[in-house]
């Protein structure tokens, strides 16, 4: 079985965030980028296939050489080789594009991808690249086995789970489910050595149409001060939520 694990190259969530240009782009400078976490949950989950299935896991990425040490990582948890295709992620259908040319030139039969990535949440990606391969496509997974050419997947629904059964080839949304944290795995020395001597493929990028473009960011509303009540003071807590809150 051949596995792609689609690998985004997203800020580490305890980054202080800025933007630069009047609010148009994002401020690098100073911040830790890491896996995404859906993509992590992915690439665990791939990597029992590859111990206990004999699966061959590749790594891809859109991005610039500044995303090599995204995957260098992955390969140092265990993937065998690592594709980047040399372009900047700049719009959800673009980046589909770009993967879904490397999932037909490798002919994979299972891609798992993250559910949305943590920086942008568009959560248009794995869906996207279903449609352009033809591919069957589960979101929002968390669980999944594969026997032969079937797969039998759980996905989180409102209230609850579904199991279905779909054939390959197959493309799967993931997220925390497919494998818990607890189960992720940090790079050993022997891992780090020798993910430097696996290949790591630069691909040029197709063409493609950037169908959307992000116009200004804002961040969010800092938090206003927050008034503490003596827990026997419930007269004061009636005034403030009636008088300040103004939600009884």
């Amino acid at each position: 079985m051949k596995i792609l694990v689609c690998i985004s190259h997203v800020p580490d969530t305890t980054s202080k965030i800025n933007f630069t240009d009047g609010d148009t782009k994002f401020d690098t400078n100073g911040v830790q980028f890491v896996i995404n976490p859906n993509d992590e949950f992915g690439l665990t989950r791939a990597m029992w296939f590859k111990e206990k299935q004999g699966a061959s896991v590749d790594v891809a990425n859109v991005g610039g050489p500044e995303t090599e040490p995204t995957l260098r990582k992955a390969l140092a948890i265990g993937a065998d080789n690592a594709i980047r295709v040399n372009t900047e992620a700049t719009d959800g259908f673009y980046v589909a594009r770009q993967l879904a040319k490397v999932i037909q030139d490798g002919g994979y039969d299972l891609v798992i991808a993250g559910r949305e990535s943590i920086d942008y949440n568009g959560g248009m990606v794995p869906g996207m690249i279903s449609a352009l391969t033809g591919a069957n496509f589960v979101n929002t997974c968390i669980g999944l086995e594969v026997e032969g050419d079937m797969a039998t997947v759980t996905r989180e629904i409102d209230g609850g789970k579904e199991t279905s059964t779909a054939k390959l080839p197959l493309i799967v949304g993931g997220q925390k489910g497919l494998v818990e944290e607890s189960d992720l795995r940090i790079p050993n020395m022997r891992g780090i050595m020798m993910a430097r001597k696996k290949p790591l493929t630069v691909v040029e990028p197709i063409e493609a149409n950037q169908e959307t473009k992000a116009v200004q960011f804002q961040k969010p509303t800092p938090k206003g001060e927050v008034t503490l009540v003596d827990p026997e003071n419930i007269d004061q807590l009636v005034t403030l939520l009636h008088n300040e809150a103004k939600v009884i």
